[in-house]
């Protein structure tokens, strides 16, 4: 029988409450309350950053707090950045580029529930126990991507490369490389191009 974390992966109903699933949780969690607690320039937050997540490339830094439920599910490149109050619900995996920008505030929703209830509430498992039910589909985020303040990405999106998020939009669809989207729901407003270049405030 598959366990639980493998039951994510293969995109099935899994019960969040189990045992399996609890313990990898409350070591994120415990995680997060460390990180928090600490000085924002005490070198052992990345140490606590590298046992937390899954991965992370060189140069990352996320200024907290942070929370992650899983961490391990979530898979970091280089020069990632991030603002405070990261939450990242990485039930399901979470992949995410190099030089990636994150705004404060922001929300990587990586987890769903089923809308009939008795699913999502009172669902029987095949071993014969009852309990809450999950599934996810996951997050992928490329490369140069910016997500700007009180974003929420939802489970299944993917954004593509140098793709802009702008404030405050729910990513409910996948999101075009090189384009500004915004809104909620975020919708495409245009591609970027060499007419957004800032480089002359130099």
């Amino acid at each position: 029988m598959a366990s639980e974390e493998q039951r994510i992966f293969a995109g099935r109903l899994f019960d969040a409450r189990c045992e399996e699933l609890k313990t990898i949780k409350h070591r994120a969690h415990e995680a997060c309350r460390r990180y928090n607690a600490m000085d924002e320039f005490d070198p052992q937050r990345t140490e606590i950053v590298r046992s937390l997540l899954g991965a992370i490339g060189e140069n990352g830094y996320m200024q907290g707090p942070i929370q992650f439920n899983y961490g391990v599910h979530t898979f970091i490149g280089r020069h990632f950045f991030a603002n405070f109050n990261l939450l990242v619900m990485d039930d399901g995996r979470i992949d995410i580029g190099d030089h990636v920008m994150i705004g404060p505030n922001v929300s990587l929703l990586a987890t769903n529930h089923p809308l009939i209830a008795a699913e999502r509430t009172r669902l029987t498992y095949p071993d014969g126990h009852v309990s809450m039910s999950e599934y996810a589909r996951g997050i992928r985020i490329g490369n140069d991507v910016w997500i700007a303040a009180g974003v929420c990405v939802l489970d299944g999106v993917t954004i593509g490369d140098g793709a802009v998020i702008g404030a405050g939009s729910v990513v409910t669809k996948d999101i075009p490389a090189d384009w500004l989207v915004y809104g909620n729901p975020a919708r495409p407003v245009r591609k970027i191009g060499p007419e957004d270049s800032r480089a002359d405030l130099i």
